[in-house]
């Protein structure tokens, strides 16, 4: 049973690989699909709101 789980998981992981070998003109970064694209969206909007809170919380000097 455990040499099964073992298989299986080795050619999922060969299958990944793969995948992200695959020269198809997508960003490594998008290669797992829709979560990735989701995950990286998530992450830009979450930087651009701390730049934004930091920008707010050093307002530029008036002359």
């Amino acid at each position: 049973m455990l040499v099964l789980y073992v298989a299986v998981h080795h050619i999922n992981l060969i299958r990944y690989i793969f995948l992200h070998q695959e020269d198809n003109e997508i960003p490594i970064h998008l290669k797992g699909g829709v979560s990735d694209a989701i995950l990286i969206q998530n992450n830009n909007g979450s930087a651009h709101v701390i730049y934004e809170l930091v920008c707010a919380g050093f307002p530029k000097k008036k002359e």
